[in-house]
């Protein structure tokens, strides 16, 4: 039957077989024995996980290609045998559900709930190879009784704790947010310029495991995009040098800070303090209040990104005070300037204007003193240096630093300084701690009561979990404060510990709390008695594979990592690391930009399904580049891979041997592509190449076609075994068609646990490859060899080949790099 004699109707197949799967519920893992006496499942484990999604509406073009890759994936291990877990649930507290129910007057559970059902439906028809026994939510009570379980561990191990600060505010969600959600100064939330309020609010200490944080990303090495590690590391921000005492005219105790550069000491000629830290009002004289009071208020209405800014010129007050530079005994002044803010250690800096821009043009905008104490190169003709060269202008009469490098300078004076107990050699973190609470309805409640008598408790354990109340046709519009506080009679309860009338805290947790250990859940969903079983745990963890964006580089993978570390520590967990491998997804954009309805570039999902089929687009998403890469929809063409799966299903049609017919004695040329095509498509899944992958299964349909068509016929053996591999491979990216070539085929449901196919490595093997010759990097002849060619005499081929000599026209030959059997690069002296 030819090409286009069959119609390969998308729709129908999809209707067709999505209830058979649910019936089947084919990815179900399993764990343990069952209360029926069957036996434990002794397959091989793996746990491979997509980051759960965000109830924010129905499934869009993100979701299809992050999914894609994360199923692609799952459905590889289940063919290979593996008992796989792959399971799905929802991120569902937060600031946009509630944002978006009372948009519509409704409320956050009615709305969140909705979009989950309609999301779980769509995740259904899009064939994600989910276990849906597993699912869960984190606002259901059932699970975040477990969150403020942890809390409370936490709590007694002294890594919660509640302080008063500056905090980030955004004025728009009326809620704080933690550092690690204000991007380029605005919530990441809602795009808002983010201000600065003092609020007494709720912290995990991930400080304590800040070196931890580090040390343990050596094991991520190679199996964590290198990216990521990387903007892990600048986050968390290690930072070696020195604590330094200066004496504050008037005040008693002196003022620490630190430095990486103590060797620049003799350099610092004023001192400046954030104009929010206490430290600024306690100090500031009474002549100067006035005006650092009126600077003050100025501050407050500046975001962070306009305060760090290096375009704008430098504002400061002075103080009205001095300190003493502790290395030389000079006086030098004290301001209060917006450049320094007030969660960078003490709040205080030593400027040292002549190694520091920022500092230099403080200086300049004040008239204030530049001393150099690091000799530049003589044709440097900049401002500020802040390279290495050899101290100068660095001397007292104990101590001399002229002439030493960095590193012996720094060493020198810091062992001077602790001589002295005037400090001492420390290293500190950019990383601060996570600011967990917000002043918002639709969250996990903080389980602590306040009572005037007894201060913070805890609640016991058996009145967890702490449920939300109802609010229903409440007022739940940002106000500064959480609308918890107006439910009178849930905020008014009797102390635990001395029973006199107490109150609830009214702040619910950052939902990054939630998500910091929903993947330990999934292995015991339904478990009572702790947060997770501790023997599915072991069984299943750490994870295997996690796929996500990178946008979660920071916020999310950072806090799992913390709270994997303090379970650890609790003797809760036995690794170190919750995610062994990790797979980053790019985004899907539109003509070079983000989609947006603003932009009129947005694709809708459901119109791209209904037009092309399931398959299609995760086809598309998958063949169109690197899983890292971003996919530009107008570049790529859904209907081209419509059109392959057409050619791919009609294969199945044109079969017509019997099942479990012996190849051996079919068409030997496509075998040999068959089986190259096997272990080619496998090496290239084991690596991530998937799109080079669905290349070759393109490869692999045109050569049956081909072979179909040109005489071997349907009935040849090895057109079965070619279509029966091919419909196997096929299911990992197009379950729908390969499913329904599966049962064309002769067998029954379901291709995705049929079994990855063999091949036979004699057939596989390549009978020649091209070989690439380059004279200084230039391609000047190619060859096909013998795989299985030597060193030598590939080097000898190159060596005697004609356009080779030619190019080099009489030259020496410096090197020749022999990478055998495809390259040969050879040097010219």
């Amino acid at each position: 039957m030819s090409d286009t004699e069959q119609a390969y109707d998308f729709a129908a197949i999809q209707s067709k077989w999505l209830p058979v799967w649910q019936r089947m519920d084919p990815f179900r893992a399993e764990s343990e024995a069952t209360d029926d006496g069957a036996a434990e499942d002794t397959r091989p484990r793996r746990y491979q996980l997509d980051m759960f999604p965000y109830p924010s509406g129905d499934l869009h073009m993100g979701h299809a290609e992050a999914y894609a890759f994360g199923d692609l994936v799952s459905r590889y291990h289940f063919q290979k045998g593996e008992n796989v877990l792959h399971p799905i649930g929802w991120d569902s507290f937060g600031l946009p559900a509630e944002n978006a129910a009372i948009r519509r007057n409704a409320h956050p559970a009615e709305w969140t709930y909705a979009n989950i059902d309609t999301q779980a439906d769509s995740f259904k028809r899009y064939g994600v190879s989910f276990d849906w026994s597993r699912r869960l939510h984190t606002s259901d009570p059932g699970y975040y009784k477990w969150t403020q379980w942890l809390f409370l561990r936490f709590y007694e191990r002294g890594l919660a704790y509640r302080k008063a600060s500056f905090v980030n505010w955004c004025p728009k969600d009326q809620t704080v947010l933690a550092n690690e959600q204000v991007v380029a100064g605005k919530c990441e939330r809602c795009g808002s310029d983010v201000t600065k309020r003092e609020l007494t609010q709720w912290y995990f200490k991930i400080t304590d495991y800040a070196q931890r944080l580090l040390d343990d990303m050596g094991p991520l090495e190679g199996q964590w995009p290198e990216r990521v590690l990387t903007m892990q590391r600048n986050w968390i921000g290690r930072s070696e040098g020195a604590y330094v005492d200066f004496a504050i005219e008037g005040r008693t105790e002196p003022v620490t800070v630190f430095t990486t550069r103590p060797d620049t000491l003799f350099g610092a000629t004023f001192f400046v303090v954030a104009p929010e830290a206490k430290l600024a009002s306690e100090i500031v004289s009474a002549e100067q209040r006035a005006a650092f009071e009126t600077y003050l208020e100025e501050v407050k209405r500046s975001t962070e990104i306009e305060r760090l800014s290096t375009e704008r010129d430098k504002t400061g007050v002075f103080l009205g005070v001095y300190a003493i530079n502790p290395v030389n005994g000079e006086r030098i002044p004290v301001y209060a300037a917006d450049y320094v803010l007030a969660d960078y250690g003490t709040g205080a800096i030593m400027a040292v204007p002549a190694q520091d821009q920022r500092d230099y043009d403080f200086a300049k905008q004040f008239g204030l003193s530049i001393v150099r104490t690091v000799q530049p190169p003589a044709d440097f003709d900049g401002e500020a240096f802040t390279g290495d060269g050899p101290a100068i202008n660095s001397a007292n009469a104990e101590v001399s630093l002229d002439g030493l490098a960095v590193d012996e300078a720094k060493a020198r004076i810091t062992t001077w300084l602790s001589s002295k107990e005037l400090g001492k050699g420390a290293v500190t973190f950019r990383l601060r701690d996570w600011l967990l609470s917000r002043q918002r309805y639709w969250g996990c409640p903080i389980p602590i009561i306040h009572c005037d008598a007894c201060g913070e408790v805890a609640v016991p354990d058996e009145q967890l979990p702490v449920e939300l109340p109802d609010l229903r046709g409440a007022d739940l519009q940002p106000k500064g404060v959480s609308p918890l506080a107006s439910a009178t009679d849930w905020v008014t309860v009797a102390c635990p510990k001395c029973g006199g009338e107490a109150r609830r805290d009214t702040d619910t947790m950052d939902t990054f709390v939630d998500s910091s250990w929903y993947f330990l859940r999934y292995c015991s969903p339904n478990y009572d008695d702790g947060p997770f079983d501790p023997d599915a745990v072991r069984r299943w963890m750490p994870i295997d594979q996690y796929v996500g964006g990178v946008e979660h580089a920071i916020l999310h993978l950072l806090y799992a990592r913390f709270f994997t570390k303090v379970l650890h520590d609790m003797g809760a967990v036995d690794f170190i690391e919750p995610f062994t491998s990790l797979l980053n997804q790019g985004q899907v954009v539109n003509q070079g930009k983000a989609m947006s309805k603003s932009l009129g570039n947005g694709v809708d999902l459901g119109e791209q399904l209904a037009s092309y089929g399931v398959d299609a687009i995760r086809l598309t998403m998958v063949f169109a580049g690197p899983p890292e890469d971003d996919i530009d929809w107008a570049d790529v063409s859904p209907a081209g891979s419509l059109k392959f799966l057409q050619r791919a299903w009609r294969l199945a049609n044109d079969v017509s041997s019997a099942v479990g017919v012996s190849p051996a004695e079919g068409d030997a040329a496509l075998r040999k592509v068959t089986h190259r095509t096997v272990q080619q498509f496998t090496e290239l899944l084991e690596s991530y190449k998937f799109n080079v992958g669905i290349a070759r299964l393109m490869e692999l349909v045109n050569a049956i076609r081909k072979a179909v068509d040109s005489g071997v016929g349907g009935g040849d053996p090895s057109v079965r075994e070619a279509v029966e591999k091919l419909s196997v491979m096929l299911s990992v990216v197009a379950p729908y068609t390969a499913e329904d070539m599966w049962e064309r085929l002769g067998h029954e449901p379901t291709v995705s646990l049929a079994g990855w196919p063999s091949f036979d490595p004699s057939l596989a093997a390549a009978e020649s490859v091209t070989c690439v010759v380059q004279v200084a990097g230039k391609v000047r002849d190619k060859f096909d060899v013998s795989p299985d060619i030597s060193e030598d005499a590939l080097r000898e081929l190159a060596l005697a080949s004609e356009k080779v000599l030619a190019s080099l026209d009489g030259r020496e030959i410096r090197k020749v790099i022999v990478r055998a059997p495809k390259l040969v690069n050879i040097v010219p002296g």
